[in-house]
């Protein structure tokens, strides 16, 4: 699934015994179909005095940081910096341990109600992720703060992720675009999410509501982020996604077919 500063949270997956992991349906790799799939991003910028800003990215924190192009402390152990190149026009970049892993463009229209995002992760590995987003105005008036919400993506970039079997009755989805890896048993209790830029205190429960239908819940630090519900379809070649995180009053729809 794509999501900005790769913080969407994406599901994990569940099964229910040894027998049913080794032939599970969902195992495979996957990749994304954008042709198909909708996100509906929100972000919220708000003024906190001179040069001064929240940033709310989503995925439970916000971020205040001072627009002069210094290093500032992020989220996750990152840090994060805000040039501003021109009067309409602010680049981030956020690194960890001294490395690039996330670069925007943010261009602000002449009449302020639109927002443009040339978005770009990547990794020391050579991995690289890039999206352009167009977000419309929901709140706020003028300049960069206000609310945003994402009314056009351009996926530039493959979106792929795997599933394999995990210890007999759980499995394990692998995300290049997250960094992340979730290794699940599925008997409700909840399973820490692991990757070098994953919010400390992530984790994942789930229950299987039929063999073609998960649900899951996604939490950091005991509190939810997101609910998530995955459907196959029959022909097992196809799985859609419909993510609703908390706070948002739309759903996001990510559509995945098999490689």
């Amino acid at each position: 699934m794509f999501k900005r500063t790769l913080q969407l949270l994406l599901a994990a997956w569940l099964t229910t015994g040894t027998l049913w992991a080794a032939s599970d349906p969902f195992v495979g790799k996957w990749k994304l179909d954008p042709s198909q799939s909708k996100e509906t991003y929100q972000m919220k910028i708000e003024a906190a005095g001179p040069n001064r800003y929240v940033f709310d990215f989503g995925g439970g924190g916000t971020e205040t940081i001072l627009v002069d192009g210094t290093e500032q402390p992020g989220h996750s152990g990152t840090t994060l910096s805000v040039t501003p190149v021109e009067p309409n026009t602010w680049k981030l970049v956020r690194k960890k341990d001294g490395y690039t892993v996330m670069t925007a463009i943010f261009k602000l229209s002449a009449d302020a109600r639109t927002l443009t995002d040339n978005f770009t992760a990547s990794r020391p590995d050579g991995w690289t992720f890039s999206i352009d987003y167009v977000f419309t105005r929901t709140a706020g008036s003028s300049g960069f703060a206000g609310r945003w919400e994402s009314s056009h993506e351009k996926v530039n970039s493959v979106y792929e992720l795997e599933i394999q079997p995990y210890q007999g009755d759980g499995l394990a989805l692998l995300l290049p675009a997250e960094h992340s890896a979730r290794k699940m048993k599925f008997d409700g209790k909840d399973y820490p999410v692991q990757g070098a830029e994953v919010a400390p205190g992530s984790a994942s429960s789930g229950r299987r509501v039929n063999d073609h239908t998960l649900e899951i819940t996604d939490k950091i630090n005991g509190k939810t982020t997101d609910t998530q519900r995955i459907t196959l379809s029959p022909d097992l070649n196809t799985l859609t996604m419909t993510v609703q995180q908390a706070g948002h009053s739309k759903p996001d729809t990510l559509v995945f077919n098999r490689e």
